[in-house]
């Protein structure tokens, strides 16, 4: 069995933890700002479900519910513009960061397999791939940089993590295209498709991206960040009911379950928009706060048009923004923890509560 030092690239955020050590030496603390973790609290009707299901004894199913399955069935049609979703068009995950690492195990990829993501990106695609021995390969434009003959799993990831980029639907249109002309699978990572700024992000699944079919296509979804869920591990997929009847499956003899009180959870949450709306609002604020405090110190932004963080620099290597800004007690991600096209951006998450980036704003001021 190969060792894991050789088969994983180094878990990035280990190298972060000297500048976490200065950024918590400043006498009014630190500004963590390098993680995009929700610190609001879980909406009281998200709560009151969980406690309800509390009283669960038996196994879940894999599947989920039918409450759950028509909650998100109706979500993706209702939010995503996408044709009427079966209860074979969606599946329960337990979180989205699990199935991005073992889909392509899960998927049968291995040796001479490639799995392409963007050029910039969660750092979890690569490790997908290295972990079942395939190709991890990276991509500005799929279509004019990769090997069709070689590509077995495509990552879209729109609105992006970490530069907020949102594809345009005519790009995802003559994506789709071309991945189904060479019989490409496409996972669209859509976790952040509800905060959009500066720009509308679409779905994959959207009628006019897919032309009303799911086929070769599933979207990710998360509710981490739409409702402060991260703690729950509650997402879910939607897309072609051939590919998740497969990975239902695998998951029934993986024991992979969403547990039961989570399951009602994911229920009331998809049911109600409010709370959504609340935090987009919370968000917004820090945000536009951030944004001029960055922009005043001598930073540029860039992209940034959706997701819950600023892709921001000043020119120079990221590790020394990443060493300035600790000396004034905040902590960001340096920009090649998501590929070396990063080396002089730093990605900063407004995900901060309300008091701690006001902390930072008079810091950078």
């Amino acid at each position: 069995m190969a060792a894991v030092s050789s088969r994983l690239p180094v878990f990035p955020w280990d190298k972060l933890e000297p500048y976490k050590a200065t950024a918590a030496a400043h006498p009014d603390g630190i500004v963590d700002l390098s993680v995009g973790t929700p610190v609001d609290p879980v909406p009281e009707l998200i709560q009151r479900a969980l406690v309800a299901a509390a009283d669960s004894p038996g196994y879940p199913t894999v599947w989920g519910t039918p409450a759950l399955r028509d909650a998100i069935s109706g979500w993706v049609e209702r939010r995503l513009g996408a044709r009427e979703a079966a209860h074979a068009n969606v599946l329960p995950v337990v979180g989205s960061k699990e199935l991005v690492a073992w889909l392509p195990t899960q998927l049968g990829l291995g040796a001479g397999d490639q799995v392409a993501y963007p050029r910039l990106a969660y750092p979890t695609y690569e490790v997908g791939a290295r972990l079942c021995g395939a190709e991890p390969v990276v991509y500005e434009d799929p279509v004019a940089d990769l090997d069709p003959a070689r590509v077995k799993l495509l990552w879209l990831n729109s609105p992006s993590n970490p530069t907020g980029r949102v594809l345009p639907k005519e790009d995802l249109v003559r994506i789709v295209a071309w991945a189904r002309e060479h019989g490409i699978l496409v996972f669209s990572d859509e976790c952040y498709l509800e905060l959009g700024w500066e720009a509308e992000p679409v779905s994959v699944l959207h009628e006019d991206v897919c032309g009303g079919s799911f086929d070769g296509l599933v979207a990710v979804h998360s509710l981490s960040k739409r409702s402060n869920l991260a703690g729950y591990r509650a997402a879910f997929l939607a897309g072609d009911a051939a590919v998740l009847g497969e990975l239902l499956q695998i998951r029934k003899h993986g024991g992979m379950m969403t547990a039961a009180p989570v399951q009602a959870a994911t229920v009331a949450a998809l049911g109600d928009d409010v709370h959504v709306l609340e935090q987009r609002e919370r968000y917004a604020a820090r945000r536009a706060a951030l944004r001029a405090a960055l922009e005043a110190h001598g930073f540029r932004i860039e992209h940034s048009e959706a997701s819950l963080y600023l892709w921001a620099t000043r020119d120079e290597p990221c590790w020394d923004t990443v060493a300035h800004l600790a000396d004034l007690g905040i902590l960001v991600a340096p920009g090649d923890f998501y590929g070396e096209a990063g080396g002089s951006h730093v990605r900063v998450a407004f995900t901060a509560t309300d008091e701690r980036v006001e902390a930072a704003v008079k810091r950078l001021g």
